[in-house]
């Protein structure tokens, strides 16, 4: 028996598990040469997924209805007749929502359960890790003594980005949805201060008491009121990198917000959006930092890790709850 997970409507506002299908099929599913059998380990659930599910404009095209989801999955291969591949071998990629699939292989890497556990591929030492590292270098471009702040900070990316930051000389803010949360910020992830915005009656106040000598460099996870404020305490020649949106993922209408120019022109300000596809050439260099820092113990992550295939939905909509510490991932 396989199980898959498809579209079955574009959500308006907030997904709901309305808007998901399980689809079981009774199948033996054989392969052809070239082709392997994957069965799916891991699979992660990311806030972008959602911008895929509305037909709408974007860097990649949408979901299509009644057609399985796809996202970074860990596989392992059940069967090969290709060569690059064998038998146990475990394989990252973006693969379908699927409990069993077969592949060509193209898109596929071979990853190692001898150097770090399965999930850190989806995670760390995967987009997770070359996002954070690929936003904060090629954007930021960031000097020692300098102040950046993460907003989603508890978040997969903004907990990278904050070690990253530290390990390169910078003093680190982050923002995040709880007291417990900032607390992991500072105790596990080392950053120098950490904010509650849930509880925080003035965020630029507090943004400013924090940094005292201003913002250089601004990671952006979450958009809106925060970003907001970040933007009153930007220093000349700051540098605002835009990664998501989670707080305006699933508005039904147009976020009103601060006209960002005046800020951008007074302070000369970069302000400047991507994906981190954009640096596919810096990608072996980035791997190369991340494996060797987590490997020294300069970097360590967090993750969520949910059971079960038929859980894939719930982790996905917990995401908009606030609901992960780190990466979020489900274990099949």
């Amino acid at each position: 028996m396989i199980k898959s997970i498809v579209l079955k409507n574009r959500p308006k506002g907030k997904p709901s598990l309305s808007d998901f299908e399980f689809i079981t099929e009774d199948l033996n599913l054989t392969i052809n040469p070239g082709e392997l059998l994957l069965e799916t380990a891991y699979v992660s659930v990311d806030p972008y997924l959602r911008g895929r599910m509305s037909d709408a404009k974007s860097y990649v095209p949408p979901f299509e209805l009644n057609k399985p989801i796809h996202s970074g999955v860990i596989a392992e291969v059940l069967e090969s007749k290709n060569e690059k591949f064998k038998e146990g071998d475990f394989v990252s990629g973006m693969l379908d929502w699927k409990t069993e699939q077969v592949s060509n292989g193209d898109g596929l890497l071979k990853v190692d359960p001898e150097k770090a556990s399965l999930s850190a591929y989806l995670g760390i030492l995967g987009m997770t890790g070359l996002t954070a590292y690929c936003g904060l270098t090629q954007i930021g471009k960031p000097v020692a003594g300098e102040t950046l702040v993460v907003s989603g900070a508890a978040g997969a990316v903004g907990s990278v980005v904050g070690q990253i930051g530290k390990i390169l000389g910078l003093r680190v803010i982050g923002i995040a949805g709880s007291d417990e949360k900032v607390a992991l910020l500072k105790s596990k992830f080392g950053f120098d201060e950490a904010i509650n915005y849930n509880t925080s009656k003035n965020i630029s106040a507090d943004i400013a008491k924090a940094a005292p000598n201003g913002v250089d460099i601004y990671y952006d996870n979450v958009g809106g009121p925060i970003s907001d404020a970040v933007l009153f305490n930007i220093n000349k020649f700051a540098r605002m990198i835009i990664c998501g949106a989670i707080s305006v993922y699933n508005n039904t209408e147009l976020p009103k917000g601060l006209s960002v120019q005046p800020f951008l022109v007074k302070n000369s300000t970069l302000m400047q959006g991507f994906i981190v596809s954009n640096y596919a050439d810096k990608f072996p260099e980035a791997m190369k930092h991340l494996t060797n820092w987590l490997a020294e113990c300069k970097l360590t992550y967090t993750e969520t890790i949910v059971e079960c295939f038929d859980n894939i939905p719930n982790a996905f909509i917990d995401l908009f709850e606030g609901k992960n510490k780190g990466k979020m991932i489900v274990k099949i």
